[in-house]
């Protein structure tokens, strides 16, 4: 949990220190327990403070040292990710799944799906501002199919941001959805995309709840049958990120990748004070184990210094401590 108290300059002097210490080599000053207490109880503006305080007394920029270095070093990778601004951290996100080597699907549908539309329309601007270009035009370069439409649409409709959900418009919207799917022999692609286009990701949970309250199932079920083709597949990913973020992290948590490391500590970070415990239980209802234990068969095999405060970082975002 976040501290709650105002902290002095001089508080985050002793931060400065203590990090200080670390990546100078001089361990012996220092424990692990307090630098996984920076990381875990900190919240962003108290980091932010303490990046500008490191910078003032060692004359170092903080943040840019550890993304120097983040790239072979997890506890670095996690310090970068607890830094940076969330805004330009997913728009570093989106800008390597789309050009940093092989097109990366699940993270920019990661990005695209979970975010509110009011955080979305900051990464689309930060976007353009540290890659001078436009988002929506490098996703529709760099993808094809089904996929390419549906999540253009996704990132178009955060531009109808409203922080209230109308749930007469839901239902009126559920009821159009039900029509596209079942009223021909095939699907109205067009009015779905037309729907999804006009309404942010918070409209679109309240159709979605519509849609189940309507008609007995949910609407993912609904396009997965087979007149709904390769667009109906896609669309369910989409809907259910959407829908159920937590299942969704649950399920990428799952998957043998070979940036298994990767997902589990940008899915810890991101998603702590957020819900990452109901990812947690999601995890643990498809699988029979933790979060927790996770990390530490993924951190805590070697006797390594910085394994142990990664574990450390990582178990306590998970429990909110």
């Amino acid at each position: 949990m976040a501290t709650s108290f105002i902290r002095t300059p001089r508080q985050y002097e002793q931060d400065c220190h203590i990090l200080h210490s670390y990546f100078s080599g001089n361990f012996g000053a220092i424990s692990n327990k307090e630098v996984v207490r920076i990381f875990v109880n900190r919240d962003s503006n108290a980091l932010k403070l303490v990046c500008q305080t490191y910078s003032h007394w060692y004359g170092q920029d903080l943040l840019q040292f550890v993304s120097n270095v983040q790239r072979n070093n997890s506890f670095a990778r996690i310090a970068y990710l607890r830094m940076v601004e969330p805004y330009e951290r997913d728009a570093q996100l989106l800008r390597h799944s789309l050009f940093g080597g092989s097109l990366n699907l699940n993270t920019l549908i990661e990005v695209a799906c979970t975010r509110p539309s009011s955080e979305l329309l900051q990464i689309k601007h930060c976007y353009q501002t540290q890659y001078k270009s436009d988002l929506e035009k490098d996703l529709t370069m760099k993808i094809s199919g089904g996929f390419k439409e549906i999540l253009v649409t996704v990132l178009r409709s955060c531009r109808n941001y409203s922080s209230k959900v109308d749930m007469s418009l839901a239902m009126c919207d559920a009821k159009t959805l039900y029509e596209a799917l079942e009223s021909g022999k095939n699907i109205d692609q067009r009015t779905i995309i037309s729907v999804l286009s006009r309404r942010n990701n918070g409209q679109v949970r309240a159709i979605l709840s519509s849609y189940k309250q309507l008609y007995g199932h949910e609407l993912s079920k609904s396009v997965k049958r087979s007149k709904c083709g390769q667009f109906g597949k896609e669309l369910q990913v989409v809907i259910r990120c959407i829908q159920h973020p937590e299942k969704f992290f649950a399920k990428q948590l799952r998957m043998k990748n070979a940036d298994g490391r990767e997902i589990l500590i940008r899915t810890v970070v991101t998603r702590s004070r957020i819900d990452i415990k109901g990812i947690n239980k999601a995890f643990a209802t498809k699988t029979g184990s933790s979060l927790e234990n996770l990390v530490v068969r993924e951190f805590g095999s070697s006797k390594n210094k910085n394994n142990d405060i990664v574990v450390g970082i990582l178990v306590g975002l998970i429990k909110g401590c």
